[in-house]
């Protein structure tokens, strides 16, 4: 098979899939358009953002550490959903929607609710992971390996976001706690908090300023508070215990204050450009304010506007890794490829071990026609992949760049690994068959095809033809 029919499958397989899951996603470079703002509301998109994650983990760390949990274990996924809502589960991952980071006032509340989820991990409660396999959902990692807030559209170009948006809201809507299990998730949350020296007053506030729920129907109610029964009565049994606790007074720090400012600034430009243009005011001088209009007009498609704010931003803060993956995108997106190169390898230099910035470069120098530049494109995608091995659109870059060096074997051993992270396991057991068949038998890569044929379901047929071929395979039952 050719390398252009090799596109041609992907694109294909790619647009099957998008049809399959019924996606809303966000792209960062069509959030500003009333259509998509207002299809969001039907829907939900996973997000990755270095930057965000970073302060996310920053705030959460410390709060798995006190309950038992080895950090390094837990996955944050940030939901691109305006709706208020949070939810753990019992893979250890930890969803937080944007709506709710956005309604949180400081770093001390953000903390609370994730103390409380955590309360909620710790205690081993029988919630999520079950409840959403059987609605169909499976929580995946997704990004366009641009870095900053990328999350997958299910165009051809764009990757395909397999979340199922119906699926989403059915599997949030089912899932839920007893009020015991809600009251021994406060009491432990509010336990943590004080163990890492924070106050659980946060957490108080934010229940405080949701307390109107309790008097809605669910139809009305936030998704948190569906799932999260709330009363008066827990409020304040919450409020007795963590006021009597000796670091009530503890109030977060300027620097922790900071990181949350700068985290809502990012997501209002992204998300919400004209409302991030109408709080951030042009009189606003501070860094967050400057940041969220730089990136509300590159959103609003002024690269020129976000570019002439965001230079002098760049100039104040030479060692800010994201400045400079924010100038590479602007650039990269809005076709001036060879400029965006060298913003992005200063991003790469600044930020060494955070793989959606190498995804970054390696897009950029990829597409480029100098095959030099190719050859270290694919470099650039191999070391992230090392560090982010389910990273889906790596692995479509990388079959990409594999096209352009004539590498039909690898380029489909790729594309086999892109929709197998993604759980598209049909089209990633396609694709490894016909990766096998390119590339030299009993090689890594080889192996590495066969692997994923076996783990992708395969049919008696395919084991047959894999026995055949000489595959150390276990056919059970044949």
């Amino acid at each position: 098979m050719t390398s252009r029919s090799g596109r041609a499958g992907r694109r294909q397989a790619g647009k099957r899939l998008g049809v399959a899951a019924s996606v809303l996603a966000v792209l960062a470079s069509s959030l500003a358009t009333p259509r998509v703002a207002h299809a969001q509301d039907d829907g939900a998109s996973l997000i990755r953002d270095t930057e965000i994650e970073e302060i996310l983990h920053h705030d959460a760390d410390p709060i798995y550490a006190a309950a038992g949990i080895d950090p390094k274990t837990v996955r944050i996924l940030i939901i691109g959903d305006k709706t208020l809502n949070a939810f753990a589960t019992q893979g250890l991952q930890m969803g937080i929607n944007t709506g709710l980071i956005l309604q949180t006032e400081n770093p001390n509340q953000l903390r609370g609710v994730i103390a409380h989820e955590t309360g909620h991990l710790a205690g081993g409660h029988p919630i999520r992971s079950d409840e959403m396999m059987k609605a169909g959902l499976k929580p995946m990692i997704l990004t366009m390996g641009l870095g900053i807030l990328a999350a997958l559209a299910g165009s051809p170009d764009g990757g395909a976001a397999l979340i199922a948006n119906s699926q989403f809201a059915g599997a949030l809507g089912a899932l839920g706690y007893s009020r015991e299990q809600e009251s021994r998730a406060d009491q432990a949350g509010a336990g943590f908090l004080e163990a890492t020296g924070q106050s659980g007053r946060g957490l108080v506030e934010f229940f405080d300023n949701f307390r109107y729920q309790e008097v809605f129907d669910q139809s009305r109610r936030f998704a948190y508070f569906r799932s999260h029964p709330l009363s008066s009565d827990r409020i304040e049994a919450l409020r007795g215990r963590v006021e009597r606790l000796p670091h009530y007074g503890a109030v977060d720090t300027p620097a922790d204050l900071a990181e949350h400012e700068v985290m809502k600034a990012k997501l209002e430009g992204f998300l919400n450009p004209q409302i991030a243009l109408m709080k951030y005011k042009e009189t606003d001088t501070s860094f967050p304010a400057r940041y969220a209009r730089a990136i509300a007009y590159y959103q609003m498609k002024d690269p020129d506007r976000a570019l002439q704010l965001l230079d002098p931003l760049i100039a104040d803060h030479p060692d800010n890794p994201y400045l400079w993956e924010l100038k590479g995108q602007i650039l990269f997106e809005f076709n001036r490829v060879a400029q965006a190169e060298e913003p992005q390898r200063k991003s790469v230099q600044l930020k060494p071990d955070a793989p959606l910035l190498r995804i970054n470069l390696g897009q950029t120098l990829i597409g480029m026609n100098d095959p030099k530049k190719v050859d270290e494109g694919v470099r650039e995608l191999k070391r992230a992949l090392l560090n982010d091995p389910e990273n889906a659109v790596a692995w479509r870059l990388l079959a990409d760049a594999y096209d352009k060096q004539h590498k039909d074997g690898e380029a489909r051993l790729a594309t086999a690994e892109q929709y197998f992270s993604l759980g598209a396991t049909r089209e990633a057991k396609v694709f490894a068959m016909r990766a096998r068949e390119l590339l030299q038998k009993n090689t890594p890569d080889w192996r590495r095809a066969t692997d994923i044929v076996l783990a992708s379901s395969p049919s008696k047929q395919d084991l047959q033809a894999l026995a055949k071929e000489g595959a150390v395979v276990s056919t059970p039952g044949l």
